[in-house]
């Protein structure tokens, strides 16, 4: 199931799909999971729930297929655009990346982030200056110079930008690529379906499996679970950096992160079939980091809740995972089906 999960991620990554935007990328795991024989439902924010078989004592896994992206602030007198952030990034980490417009009519633009001051030559100062939303612009691909001209190509206030995912898989197993938060979560859950539809894997419970829409802005799980369900486990991205066990080959166990800590006894039957199982994995506290997880407990539902995922670096970036770490999740998942 590892290379379908590979197969997937990178198609996933393939579809834009900035907060908001996301129709296409639920549209493309709607028809995978109905031509794999289950029946998804897509609720009305635009998520896709779909049951996998099994009885009692539900479980849902939850991933999202939204992205970080930005929208169309405004549009300069001399044909640049402002943007606005979607989802949590800083602007460093978009200068001199290619980018999508997309208009309300379906058009789409071919643009790059560039600071106002961009070249070397005439600005020698340049590398001192801030990145924000006033200092990094996006240039469009078109003989544009003025406001006007670029809402005559239908770019306008409320227009979609997406950073182009810049997808790279080398030989020795890495996966380099924006979005990775958290489409590699999302090729996990596939796989996990594939894996139950061939009947490789026996449901000793009720499964289910959650594509949020909306969880770089804070809501994405902010719904009312389905009755069965006891068990919440959060499939998002482990953290890689300074003071945490994680690296891009171990699949994360979250003990902690903004919004307190996770449930224990469910937190601890996962690191003990880690441990139990040789998979390669850490235990990290996320301080910086929320997830669906939260939302979902803020919007009343009772329930046990974790979190695990592919340790991922340079998060909100241009991002870096691998083939192992993308694995050891994939295992620890069914081994916990299966207990």
């Amino acid at each position: 199931m590892i290379d379908y999960a590979l197969e997937q991620i990178q198609k996933l990554i393939s579809i834009p799909s900035p907060t908001g935007f996301t129709r296409k990328a639920t549209d493309y795991v709607f028809d995978t999971l109905t031509g794999m024989g289950f029946s998804p439902v897509r609720t009305v924010k635009g998520a896709v729930l779909c049951h996998l078989g099994g009885e009692g004592n539900g479980i849902l896994l939850s991933a999202h297929v939204d992205t970080l992206g930005a929208m169309v602030r405004s549009v300069k007198s001399n044909g640049r655009l402002r943007y606005t952030h979607i989802g949590g990034w800083q602007d460093a980490t978009v200068e001199i990346e290619n980018c999508t417009v997309f208009t309300r009519e379906g058009k789409t633009f071919s643009g790059t982030a560039q600071h106002v001051k961009a070249s070397q030559h005439v600005y020698p100062g340049m590398g001192k200056d801030d990145r924000a939303e006033e200092t990094v612009e996006i240039v469009l691909d078109e003989k544009v110079k003025t406001a006007q001209e670029v809402k005559d190509l239908g770019i306008d206030t409320g227009c979609y930008i997406a950073w182009d995912p810049r997808t790279v898989y080398t030989p020795s197993g890495y996966l380099k690529s924006r979005h990775l938060d958290d489409k590699a979560s999302s090729g996990i859950e596939l796989a996990l379906a594939k894996a139950v539809s061939e009947g490789k894997i026996a449901l000793k419970r009720s499964v289910w499996i959650y594509f949020s829409v909306y969880e770089e802005v804070g809501h994405g799980a902010s719904m009312k679970l389905p009755e069965d369900v006891k068990d919440m486990l959060v499939v998002d991205m482990g953290c890689v950096g300074d003071d945490l066990a994680c690296d891009e080959t171990m699949v994360s166990i979250c003990a902690k992160d903004s919004a307190g800590p996770f449930d224990y006894e469910m937190t601890s039957e996962l690191v003990a079939i880690a441990k139990e199982n040789g998979l390669q994995y850490a235990v990290d506290v996320y301080p910086s980091y929320s997830s669906d997880a939260a939302t979902a407990l803020r919007s009343g539902n009772d329930v046990r809740y974790a979190l695990i995922g592919p340790g991922v670096f340079a998060s909100h970036g241009y991002e870096r995972t691998h083939r192992e770490g993308i694995e050891n999740t994939l295992k620890l998942i069914e081994l916990y089906l299966a207990k």
